[in-house]
C-alpha cells in the first residue's frame, strides 16, 4: 500500500493513506475479538465467517443493524471516542437475542470529516470491547472521509450484526398468555436512545460535563456517556436454563413501544411503578426538563435495558439465573389480557 497516494484526492480533502494507516492501528482492537469460525483476517473485501453447526438441526441466520444516533453528540464534545463503539454493538446485538439468537459476528461503517487514524481506532477499540463482551467478532467494516459532508472533527457510526438460531429455539411471543411474569434487566443508565430530548433539556453545547452532579455520583457526562448494556451473555445462560417466551430491548419508544412488540395481540402489561429500579439521572431529566411521566416511559429505558416473560412459576429461577450471570434482575409486573402498557 506504501505506492498508494494521490495528491489529488488529497487535496480534495481525502487522505487515504490515512485510512491504511488506521487499519493498522486498529488491527490489535480487532485481534482480540477473533473467535472460532473466522476465515479471514480484516483488509479483505468481505469478512468470511464459517459457523459450528454441531447441534443444530435447522439453523436460522439473525440480522441486526443500527447506529448510536446524537449521543454521538457527547463523544464529541467530551472528545473521548473509545465507549461509543460499545453502544453500536450493543444496539445491534441486544436486538438479534430478542429472537433466541446467538451472535456470530458484526461489521462497522465509520464515516467522518476528515480521518484522524487515532480517533478511528479509539472508535474501534470500543466496537471490539462491545464484541469481545457478547462473544461474536469483528471481522470487517469500513471507514469513509466525506469532506464537505460533515465537519472534519464529525463522524457517525453504524453497525451490522448477524446471529444464529436453530429454528426450534426461535423465540415465540404467541405462547405468552396473562399472568406470566415480566423480568426487568437493569440498564446502565440512558443507554442509546432519547439523546435528542437529553441535548435539549441539558443544553449539552453550553453545558460543563465535566461538572460534578451529586445526585448522580460522577459528572454529567461521564454518565450520559455511560456505554449501553450489553445483555448476550446472561440472556443466553438463561435460555439455556429456563424456558423464556420473549424478550423486549427496551430501546426508542421506551416501555410504551417496545414491551407491546414481544407480546401477542389481545395482552398487555401491569407494571408496578414503585419496584422499578431507576437511576437518578432519570429523575434529574424529569425535573429539569418538566418532562410529564408518560413521556418519560415513552422515550427512555427508565432502568429497564430489556425485559423477559416467561410463566408465573419460572420466574423465581429466571431471576436466579440473571442474577449468577451479574444481571441484578426482578419482577417488574405481569402478562394481563388487556392491550397496552399499564404503569400503576
Amino acid at each position: 500500500m506504501k505506492e498508494s497516494f494521490s495528491a489529488s484526492y488529497a487535496e480534495a480533502g481525502v487522505d487515504i493513506t490515512a485510512g491504511y494507516a488506521s487499519v493498522e492501528l486498529m488491527k490489535k482492537h480487532v485481534a482480540r475479538t477473533m473467535i472460532p469460525g473466522v476465515v479471514t483476517d480484516i483488509g479483505g473485501f468481505g469478512g468470511l465467517f464459517a459457523p459450528d453447526l454441531t447441534g443444530v438441526s435447522d439453523p436460522v441466520l439473525v440480522s441486526g443493524t443500527d447506529g448510536v444516533g446524537t449521543k454521538l453528540k457527547i463523544a464529541l464534545l467530551m472528545d473521548r471516542h473509545d465507549t461509543i463503539g460499545i453502544d453500536c454493538v450493543a444496539m445491534c446485538v441486544n436486538d438479534i437475542i430478542c429472537c433466541g439468537a446467538k451472535p456470530l459476528f458484526f461489521l462497522d461503517y465509520i464515516a467522518c470529516g476528515k480521518n484522524v487514524p487515532e480517533k478511528i481506532a479509539s472508535i474501534v477499540a470500543g466496537v471490539a470491547e462491545g464484541c469481545v463482551q457478547s462473544g461474536c467478532s469483528l471481522i470487517g467494516g469500513e471507514t469513509a472521509e466525506h469532506p464537505g459532508m460533515m465537519p472534519e472533527d464529525e463522524y457517525d457510526l453504524a453497525g451490522f450484526a448477524v446471529g444464529i438460531v436453530d429454528r426450534a429455539r426461535i423465540l415465540d411471543k404467541n405462547t405468552v398468555a396473562p399472568g406470566d411474569a415480566v423480568v426487568a434487566l437493569p440498564s446502565s443508565g440512558v443507554h442509546s436512545n432519547g439523546f435528542s430530548l437529553v441535548r435539549k433539556v441539558f443544553d449539552v453545547g453550553n453545558a460543563d460535563l465535566d461538572l460534578y452532579v451529586d445526585e448522580l455520583g460522577a459528572t454529567l457526562g461521564e454518565t450520559l456517556l455511560t456505554p449501553t448494556r450489553l445483555y448476550v451473555k446472561p440472556v443466553l445462560a438463561l435460555l439455556d436454563r429456563v424456558r423464556v417466551k420473549s424478550i423486549s430491548h427496551i430501546t426508542g419508544g421506551g416501555f410504551y413501544e417496545n414491551i407491546p412488540r414481544s407480546l401477542p395481540d389481545g395482552t398487555g402489561v401491569r407494571i408496578s411503578k414503585a419496584g422499578l429500579k431507576i437511576p437518578p439521572i432519570f429523575d434529574l431529566l424529569q425535573k429539569t426538563g418538566n418532562i410529564p411521566e408518560r413521556d418519560m416511559f415513552n422515550t427512555f429505558n427508565m432502568g429497564v435495558g430489556m425485559s423477559v416473560i416467561v410463566a408465573s412459576e419460572d420466574a423465581d429461577a429466571a431471576v436466579t439465573a440473571l442474577r449468577e450471570n451479574g444481571v441484578d434482575a426482578y419482577v417488574m409486573g405481569e402478562v394481563t389480557g388487556s392491550e397496552g402498557v399499564d404503569l400503576c
